[in-house]
């Protein structure tokens, strides 16, 4: 099974794979190894998802998985910084209509108005694997546009997604892309930060990328399997 991973920034790139890269359409660069491919998307759902199917589109032989990767922030109480957490649904967190705090709907998901959706699943037992393979907490990840920098809106989102292990900002993009495409997607990220009030001061953004780089050590086996 041939893999596509993407990330959003070159730093994660070189922690899952090095070596020459080539430039796709669009100017993404997409490192090739034997076994996977890596592409640099830049930052967002949108840049994500426009680099994800430049990528499909692109590969002169089908890949049987598309993997969101990179550093996110975590919800400590389910993943502390220096975790890995392997998505078992990837969430658009803030794709929806915001009624305000104090009203009965508060915030309402695209598909509860009736339209888009804002959920997608993957394949339950390979990221299963994934996340016994790596250590990893196997829970929802989510995707939101602006990052999470405040308490309150830390506990929102914790209220709304009780059992959410992680926020990013590409992974439902990434998703969106390869499902349009028929292949199955996964997200993997490594917590280099809290979920909550910005602190630049407790990031730990190289162990998280040092984490990712042990996680794809370990994944060659698992991600030779089918879906």
């Amino acid at each position: 099974m041939r893999v596509l991973v993407v990330t959003a920034v070159a730093a994660e790139a070189e922690a899952v794979a090095t070596g020459d890269a080539v430039v796709l359409p669009g100017g993404y660069a997409l490192t090739r190894t034997p076994s996977l491919d890596v592409v640099v998307a830049g930052v967002g759902p949108a840049a994500a998802a426009a680099a994800t199917a430049t990528a499909l589109m692109a590969s002169p032989e089908p890949y049987g998985l598309v993997v969101s990767a990179g550093i996110g922030g975590g919800f400590t109480a389910r993943s502390p910084v220096g975790s890995l957490v392997v998505s078992d649904a990837i969430v658009a967190a803030d794709l929806g209509v915001d009624l305000g705090p104090g009203t009965p709907e508060g915030f309402l998901p695209v598909d509860e108005l009736g339209f888009g959706r804002t959920v997608h699943l993957p394949p339950a037992g390979l990221s299963a694997r994934i996340a016994k393979a790596v250590g990893a907490v196997h829970a929802p990840v989510l995707t939101v546009s602006t990052v999470t920098g405040t308490a309150a809106r830390a506990d929102e989102l914790t209220a709304r997604h009780p059992r959410a292990a992680a926020e990013a900002m590409e992974g439902f993009g990434v998703a969106e892309a390869a499902v349009a495409h028929g292949v199955p997607v996964v997200e993997i990220r490594a917590v280099s930060n809290a979920v909550g009030p910005r602190d630049r001061a407790a990031w730990r953004i190289g162990d998280a990328l040092g984490a990712l780089r042990q996680a794809f050590q370990q994944l060659a086996p698992v991600l030779q399997e089918q879906p």
